[in-house]
Order: C-alpha cells, then sequence, then structure tokens
C-alpha cells in the first residue's frame, strides 16, 4: 500500500529516494501520480499543504503586483490536496484546434503539438474530471427536451457547450485531494508527503540536470529528495517562482537561460455586464441561464465565436454567457420597441439578459512575475506580478459581441445593446478566471519558451512541468481539462523514458 506522510515528522537530513519526484498535489500531480499507478516507478508527490485549509500555509503565496488591476497572488489558488480544485468552478470544455495553431495576426502564437496530440485523453480527463460523457457541440442532439438553441442569423457566432464536473454526492466539483486521497493510498510505490515545501531545485555545476529537492517544513524540519526525474505541477505562479529562486547554479534561474520563466502570465478576464442580450420572444432556454443535467451530463450553453471568424476576422477567443435579468431605461426601452416595429416582429414579451464572458488575452511577454527581495516564512523570495492588459483585446472582444448582435437582428430574433467602451469601464467590469498560465510556456526553440512538446524544461534533461503554464496561447475554454489531457500525455512520455 501507499503511504501519506506528514513530512514535519521526516527527521532532518534524511535523503528521500525515488524513480520520480511530483512536485504539487493539485488536479495535475495528483493525475499524474495516478496515470503511473501500474508501473513500477517509485514516486514521491510532495504536496506544501495538508488536507485541509491552512492560514499559514496559506500565507507562502503572499506577493505583489504592479499595473492593471488583478487579484492578489495569495486569493486566487489554495494550497493543500487538491490544490485549487477544492475551489474551482468545475467548468469544462476542450480548446479548439485553432488554439494550437499559429497566426500570423498573433505575436508568439503556436504550439509544438495540436489538438489531435491530446484528443485521444480527453476521454480519460473527463473521468478523472467527473464531467460524464464527452458531448459538448453535440449536445443539443440531447437537450431538445429542454429547449432549442437560439436561431441565430448566418455569421461568426453559434451556440456551443461547456460541461462541469460532479461527484458521487451530486456536489458540484470534483475536488481532487477530497476524490482521490483513497485512490493515492492504493498505489503501492507511492508516498505522498504532506506539509512539504519544496524550496529548491539542486542542479549539477552545469545546471544540465536537477540531483535533488530541497524540501522544508513551516516547524523547521529540512530534508532532500533525490530522483531520476521531477515534475513541476504547482501551478502557473508557484513553479515559476520555483525555478527563478534555484538561482545558485544559474543566476537567472534553473531553466531560465533564456530569461523565459515567469513571462506571458496569463489569465482570462471575465468582463461582467459587458451587454444586454434582448429576446423579442422572452426567455431563452433553461440552458443558457444554467446548468442543466441531462443523460448523466451537467451541461450549460455559451456563445462563441466559430473557429473561421476568429481566422478571417482575426478576434481572440471568447465565451459569452447569458446571465441575470436587467432592466433597460426609458431609452433602452424605445429602441427596442422601435426595432422590433421595424423589424416587424412582437417585443410585449421581450426579455433582457445581462452578459458575462471568458476572454482570451494576447500573448504578452512583459506581462510577468519576477522576484522581489522580500522573503517568506521558509525563506524562499516572494513575487511581484507585473500586470498588463491590451486595448486591442477589448476591441476584438467587442467586434465580436457586435457580430452577434448582427446575426440578432438578422434573424429578427434580438438585439444587443453593448455597455463598455473605454479602458477603465472594461477595467470597472472584470472578474477573473483564476487561470494561471503561460509562464514556461512551450517551445520548439529555447529561445521562445521553457519547455519542449513533451513538457521537458529546456536545458534541463530530467525536468518536466505539467499545468497550465505550458500553455503558449489561451483560448476561452478554461484549462482544468486539457492540463489533464496534457499530463496523461506526459505520462505516457514518462513510461517511455524512465526505466
Amino acid at each position: 500500500m501507499g503511504a501519506f506522510i506528514d513530512a514535519r515528522t521526516v527527521p532532518s537530513g534524511t535523503v528521500v529516494h525515488a524513480d520520480l519526484a511530483i512536485v504539487g498535489g493539485g488536479p495535475a500531480g495528483i493525475s499524474l501520480a495516478l496515470a503511473l499507478a501500474n508501473t513500477k516507478l517509485k514516486v514521491v508527490l510532495l504536496e506544501s499543504g495538508g488536507m485541509a485549509f491552512d492560514a499559514k500555509t496559506q500565507s507562502l503565496y503572499d506577493g505583489s503586483k504592479v499595473g492593471a488591476p488583478y487579484v492578489t497572488l495569495e486569493a486566487s489558488r489554495l494550497r493543500y490536496l487538491g490544490g485549487s480544485s477544492n475551489h474551482w468552478g468545475g467548468w469544462c470544455r476542450p480548446l479548439d484546434a485553432v488554439d494550437f495553431e499559429e497566426r500570423a495576426w498573433m505575436p508568439y502564437s503556436g504550439w509544438p503539438i495540436t489538438k489531435a496530440d491530446l484528443d485521444r485523453h480527453f476521454v480519460k480527463a473527463h473521468e478523472l474530471c467527473e464531467a460524464g460523457t464527452l458531448y459538448y457541440d453535440g449536445a443539443a442532439k440531447i437537450t431538445g427536451s429542454i429547449g432549442q438553441p437560439l436561431a441565430l442569423g448566418t455569421g461568426g457566432l453559434m451556440t456551443r457547450w461547456f460541461q462541469f464536473s460532479k461527484m458521487r454526492s451530486s456536489v458540484l466539483p470534483t475536488h481532487f485531494g477530497e476524490r482521490y486521497a483513497s485512490d493515492l493510498k492504493k498505489v503501492s510505490r507511492l508516498a505522498v508527503y504532506l506539509w512539504a515545501n519544496v524550496t529548491r531545485l539542486g542542479l549539477n555545476p552545469s545546471g544540465t540536470y536537477v540531483r535533488q529537492l530541497d524540501v522544508a517544513t513551516l516547524d523547521g524540519k529540512k530534508f532532500k529528495v533525490r530522483a531520476k526525474a521531477c515534475v513541476l505541477a504547482a501551478g502557473g505562479i508557484e513553479v515559476a517562482r520555483l525555478l527563478l529562486a534555484s538561482n545558485d547554479v544559474i543566476k537567472t534561474g534553473a531553466g531560465n537561460s533564456h530569461d523565459m520563466v515567469g513571462r506571458f502570465f496569463a489569465d482570462h478576464p471575465v468582463p461582467r455586464d459587458n451587454a444586454v442580450l434582448v429576446l423579442f420572444g422572452g426567455e431563452p432556454a433553461p440552458f443558457y441561464l444554467g446548468n442543466q443535467t441531462t443523460h448523466g451530463a451537467i451541461l450549460r450553453a455559451g456563445l462563441f465565436p466559430s473557429e473561421h471568424f476568429r481566422r478571417e476576422h482575426e478576434v481572440m477567443a471568447s465565451s459569452i454567457t447569458v446571465e441575470g435579468k436587467v432592466e433597460l431605461d426609458a431609452l433602452g426601452k424605445a429602441a427596442v420597441a422601435t426595432t422590433a416595429n421595424a423589424l416587424g416582429v412582437d417585443a410585449s414579451s421581450a426579455s433582457f439578459h445581462s452578459l458575462g464572458c471568458g476572454m482570451e488575452i494576447t500573448p504578452d511577454p512583459d506581462r510577468r512575475l519576477t522576484l522581489t527581495n522580500e522573503r517568506d516564512a521558509l525563506g524562499m523570495p516572494k513575487l511581484k506580478l507585473h500586470m498588463r492588459l491590451a486595448d486591442q483585446d477589448f476591441a476584438k472582444y467587442r467586434l465580436t459581441l457586435k457580430e452577434l448582435g448582427r446575426q440578432l437582428l438578422e434573424s429578427r430574433i434580438g438585439m444587443l445593446k453593448l455597455n463598455l467602451r473605454t479602458r477603465d469601464e472594461w477595467y470597472a467590469s472584470l472578474d477573473w478566471g483564476n487561470h494561471h498560465m503561460g509562464t514556461t510556456r512551450m517551445s520548439v526553440d529555447p529561445k521562445k519558451g521553457v519547455v519542449d512538446a513533451n513538457l521537458k524544461v529546456h536545458g534541463v534533461a530530467n525536468l518536466y512541468v505539467a499545468g497550465s503554464s505550458v500553455f503558449p496561447t489561451y483560448g476561452a475554454a478554461n484549462p482544468t481539462v486539457n492540463l489533464l489531457a496534457l499530463v496523461l500525455r506526459l505520462a505516457d512520455h514518462l513510461k517511455e523514458e524512465l526505466p
């Protein structure tokens, strides 16, 4: 049987030996450990927290930020087994094929793999998320008894679908630490160390190989882990910090010879109440307004630009959701009445709903994480986030909204009122997905990224990264099911690479 070990009981000076060390016990780390369960590999998983929230451990995330408005670094993730799945919303959707493409109009775009390279892993990734059968854009075939998709005119936007994680108790969503703790304990060659903080990657003198991991606990214990290979699965912020802070051999940090670690930080802006959807005939189908359960899946519809529209009009990805009811002022109601009269339709039962959105942002090397001179309770340097947002990203999303408005008018089913114009208005509306991406991006060229197509850190023979920090571009899909597909692909690679 495997073991859960409290790192605070490990004597200082101990050296733990393994074939593979996984740093981080969130969805990526847990899923990788489970994917290797039937191999002969001796695996150690190192998790900073315990089985539940602890304020002192959580405070290790504390950092600073400058620039565009963003959440505080310690507020957007959780530091105990299960990681940020302990507070995720359960939203699942695979990225589109276009998300992987190099696009001339999007600087720094292009993954070194295609969506086809991940497709075979999505069924298992879905299973890990407990999100049911993969329906997604085939969901309209099973939702007819609930309602019909909006009959939009021909054009760039269409109804597409999210699916959601669920637990056996029907509590949404799956908390990976709670759900998979018993499965981890059944893996005979796995040891899970809780309260174990990796503070340094100990490189060989040339910086090309990780010889050991330095581990510390908040009560002062220190020990080492020596493994044939290491996978960093601690999230897009903490992985970057660990690489940057391991700077005793390479002054710029482990795997950072080309100053790429920590750059291209990204998240999905979620501008609230960015437009008002007017439907002349009344309420939309309930699957636009909230989650609906059918055929063993939890589904919700949104409005997405097609891949063709994105390429043709050079717009970013976005996922538009229909939110709560709103009231229009007298001028707005007059505009609805005038438009309906011009179209020859009855708007006496019109409904008005706020629109939300998950937006993609342009990759930006100067949106980045850097080390500061401040230290946390373990003596590690704290981070500063330099946050930037491009006005063109909001402009491109507004172009997408205009296309939706045109399609509503063409089909004579409704219209759109756009609410946001200036940067200040966009900023005031912003919430965030808390999806940390990009800081160890994939690239064939070491000068343009941190990891290669197999998620191995350039220039470090036995070091890998698992998680959404490897995404070169971000799409509008929530990252979890996508990063799990990448993790499962990595597991296949490690089975071949490690004896």
